[in-house]
């Protein structure tokens, strides 16, 4: 093949020519670009300010800041899009075919999406609540849109779903702000039923932190005939603040109360026979 220095002068030529045209519109582009970013920078600060200086609930506000986020960003892609150029009836189907392919890649993050959407109109829980949920129990930090976050009793962060969160179920400790406390105490048969009943719920009584009117009042009653023990069921409620230390209080005093009043908290036990082949029969414990 004959090489042609005139032909391969005038592509240059013409290449040259259509960068020197696309120019303007990339910088145009570019221009429009960090604007845009810094617009919605401060857009970002105008609604964080207006959420700080209203009451509303905080899984509200992270939702609806980073909806607004994302839209914006979205929004300044095609507005960079077309300044380059490309038509918009193009750019819309474009963006429709890749949606569509994006989706079918991206089903779980859509679904998680969705699950976001729905915690917020159903708010099962908000930020602050102790709940048990996919096999985590902890305090709720934050709800995003794809998300939920949780600090655990031995503060570690676990990261949730929102596609699995919000179809499964969630158990809610701190919405009622109130919470029943069933102990359950297993005495020996020997033991004075009647007598232990009256030391657990004087104990229970004793305490200012226990409620009373309008919630049911303190009870013991006898649950089951266990193998090596009557199980005695304590019951009473608390303020969620008060409920663990009540709870672990209960426990150790109605211990040495029992013990100090003769009340046998037994070991599990069982009665073995043995026979030899005599026919005699030993029997122990």
């Amino acid at each position: 093949m004959q090489f042609d220095i005139n032909q391969v002068e005038d592509y240059a030529n013409k290449f040259g020519e259509k960068i020197i045209d696309f120019l303007p519109s990339l910088l145009g582009a570019i221009l429009t670009l960090v604007v845009g970013f810094w617009i919605i920078r401060v857009i970002n600060k105008l609604v964080k300010k207006f959420f700080d200086k209203k009451d509303y609930d905080l899984t509200l506000e992270k939702f609806i800041a980073d909806l607004i986020n994302w839209s914006l960003k979205i929004l300044l892609f095609v507005v960079v899009i077309t300044q380059l150029g490309v038509e918009s009836s193009s750019l819309i189907a474009v963006i429709g075919a890749a949606g569509l392919a994006i989706g079918l890649a991206l089903q779980g993050s859509l679904a998680n999406f969705a699950g976001g959407v729905l915690i917020l109109l159903l708010r099962p829980f908000k930020v602050g609540d102790w709940i048990s949920a996919q096999g985590v129990d902890g305090s709720v930090k934050e709800i995003s849109i794809f998300n939920t976050r949780l600090i655990t009793f031995g503060n570690q962060e676990a990261v949730i779903p929102n596609g699995k969160l919000s179809n499964d179920n969630i158990i809610n400790y701190t919405s009622q702000g109130v919470r029943r406390n069933a102990q359950t105490w297993g005495i020996s048969y020997d033991s004075d039923i009647k007598l232990a009943k009256e030391i657990l719920l004087k104990l229970v009584n004793e305490q200012e932190t226990v409620l009373h009117d309008p919630h049911p009042e303190p009870m013991i009653v006898v649950t089951e005939l266990a193998d090596s023990s009557v199980n005695l069921s304590l019951r009473f409620w608390a303020t969620n603040d008060d409920y663990w230390a009540l709870h672990w209080h209960i426990l150790e005093e109605g211990k040495h109360r029992l013990e100090e009043q003769g009340i046998v908290i037994p070991f599990p036990q069982r009665d073995v026979h043995v026979f030899n082949e005599s026919g005699a029969s030993f029997t122990g414990k």
